[in-house]
């Protein structure tokens, strides 16, 4: 009986001093642990492009004679391709893009000679470029676009390396040797976007340049053997890009 009386006070004594405790326990504010930074302020992301383009020179040569023969029509044709890229966080990106171009109807007429008449050219190039950008806001992001969403412009240039494979329709009885070359290319580009989150597309110019389009192997000697020197593409193109972190 006596330690059935004495919880009994024990239970009792708690009930009345415990709360009077807790209400001297000082209230410590709430610790936020900061999120960890990795360093990477950007995003990487995956591209594609497709576009409809015209194809510009100023003449065909032929060293061996010496001849040229001034472009009288534009070729014309598309371009699609892909890259890898990165973007800062602060306005600039960068990536590395690889397109398939393809052109034709380049001409030039010649009007003297064994074989007068029209000649075009064909042209398949691989084009590999290294490219930066620069993205500016068109709302209330102002310059140094922040990846924020919406409208945006850009403007980016390119250098790399074109991969070309020529080929000549000539009047009949005729023929020039199909051939190809490797030669040094570049880029300006110019455009406006719109930022959906994880999904970008834009629309721009590119000016592809790529710097002489042969027909090697053919030996430079013989009249089959032509250049076209400071070739110009004149590109509308679109693009999709997917950020994916």
């Amino acid at each position: 009986m006596r330690k059935l009386l004495a919880s009994m006070v024990v239970v009792a004594t708690a009930l009345v001093i415990g709360p009077t405790l807790a209400a001297d326990i000082p209230d410590y504010p709430d610790i936020e642990i900061p999120e960890v930074d990795y360093g990477l302020g950007g995003s990487f992301y995956l591209r594609g492009s497709a576009a409809i383009n015209l194809h510009w020179a100023k003449e065909v040569v032929h060293p061996s004679v010496p001849e040229s023969y001034a472009v009288n029509q534009l070729g014309y044709g598309y371009s699609w391709g892909a890259g890898f890229g990165y973007e800062t966080g602060d306005g600039l990106r960068f990536d590395a893009t690889i397109d398939s171009v393809e052109t034709k109807g380049l001409r030039i007429t010649k009007t003297a000679g064994p074989f007068p008449g029209d000649y075009t050219l064909m042209l398949r190039s691989t084009v590999a470029l290294a490219n930066i950008y620069y993205d500016f806001g068109l709302g209330g992001d102002g310059f140094g676009y922040k990846g924020s969403g919406g409208a945006f412009g850009y403007v980016g240039a390119g250098a790399g390396v074109a991969w070309n494979h020529a080929e000549a329709n000539v009047p009949i009885g005729n023929f020039i040797p199909t051939g190809g070359n490797i030669s040094p290319a570049g880029a300006l580009m110019a455009g406006v976007g719109y930022d959906m989150g994880t999904w970008v597309a834009d629309l721009g110019y590119r000016a592809l340049y790529i710097h002489q389009v042969n027909n090697s192997p053919t030996d430079p000697a013989t009249d089959s053997y032509y250049e076209v020197n400071n070739n110009f593409i004149h590109e509308l193109r679109g693009t999709i890009r997917y950020r994916f972190n």
